[in-house]
């Protein structure tokens, strides 16, 4: 065992813990049968639930229902995406640090600024892409703050699909479009914002790409670096909360489960696989989180939840597994769609 700390989200809960040799500590998790039973079944149980699901569709009819449902919603995605962003902006600004608890900073009114601006949906990709830049100027700075990946996702899914309604960028396109509108006459912006609009338009297609990348990495990034390859602090994390009396495992069988369920969660997204379903998967493990761990700040993880919920409404989109399975549908029964 060395001294040290890595950054992740489990500092916001512990002062901080000795970084545990990853190898070392998963070789022990795994020499104790039962952790490896129970991790051996657990996989075999999701590749087997995947595989009923394929190949004998149960619930399709549900399944069917369901996706049109959530296709009535994509006209929310806009806000959905405006909220999900805006207001931990806003937190985070008020609350005095940049995108992450783990950076502190003064910049308090330049991410009030942005957070409101997106949550009236004024100006908003013109907001979305500022505050992309911004953030990635702290990455450059500050590299904990790749702890804060969502962002980029958000900013992108922003960027890509504008304010949509309600928005202040509506009312004020619907008042300027309005024959002998006066409005319309002195607003020298709105020219430009259609014209940009028509550029963007052909590329809306992409922004549960975009998305689910942001998230992907991210849910990847937090189970593999947070937890398998620095597991001292989540170990922290568990005897802080006595979470052995919730699920009777061993710490260390906690902490190993947990960062393969994230990081499963990641790659699935990442790449596209049963995105829905993933999703889902994704707010219920942020669920258990915020329950789960009453010391971590909600703000921390708005942005991820409505990422989440905006996926479950989109499924995969564009360059994604899901899709091609969904392409080669007629040819193969295990090409269903598998959102």
């Amino acid at each position: 065992m060395v001294t040290g700390t890595a950054p992740s989200h489990v500092d916001y809960v512990v002062d901080g813990a000795p970084t545990v040799r990853a190898v070392e500590f998963l070789a022990e998790v795994l020499s104790n049968p039962l952790n490896a039973v129970l991790l051996l079944g657990g996989g075999l149980s999701v590749v087997a639930a995947a595989v009923v699901y394929l190949k004998y569709q149960p619930a399709a009819a549900d399944v069917r229902a369901l996706r049109g449902t959530l296709e009535e919603y994509h006209a929310f995605l806009p806000w959905m995406l405006r909220l999900a962003v805006g207001l931990p902006l806003v937190g985070a600004g008020f609350a005095g640090y940049f995108f992450s608890p783990s950076v502190a900073a003064p910049t308090r009114v330049f991410q009030v600024l942005l957070g409101f601006f997106l949550l009236f949906g004024l100006a908003t990709r013109a907001v979305a892409l500022v505050g992309l830049l911004a953030y990635l100027g702290g990455l450059v700075l500050r590299p904990e703050l790749v702890i804060a990946s969502e962002y980029v996702g958000g900013f992108l899914g922003v960027l890509l699909l504008g304010a949509g309604r309600p928005s202040a960028d509506h009312l004020l396109q619907q008042v300027a479009e309005a024959e002998g509108s006066v409005y319309g006459r002195f607003d020298p912006l709105h020219p430009l914002v259609t014209k940009f609009n028509d550029v963007v338009g052909p590329y809306e297609q992409y922004a549960p790409t975009v998305i689910r990348l942001g998230v992907g990495f991210n849910f990847a990034l937090l189970g593999f670096w947070e937890k398998l390859a620095n597991p001292g602090m989540a170990l922290a994390v568990v005897e802080r909360y006595d979470l052995t009396a919730v699920v009777p495992v061993d710490p260390g069988m906690w902490v190993v489960g947990a960062g393969l369920t994230e990081l499963a969660v990641g790659v699935l997204l990442f790449v596209g696989l049963f995105t829905r379903a993933t999703a889902a998967v994704a707010f219920v493990v942020l669920t258990t989180t915020l329950f789960g761990l009453p010391d971590d700040p909600v703000l921390a993880h708005i942005t991820l939840f409505g990422l989440s919920s905006a996926l479950f409404v989109t499924g995969a989109g564009p360059l994604s597994l899901d899709e091609r399975l969904a392409a080669v549908k007629e040819y193969s029964p295990l090409a269903t769609a598998t959102e």
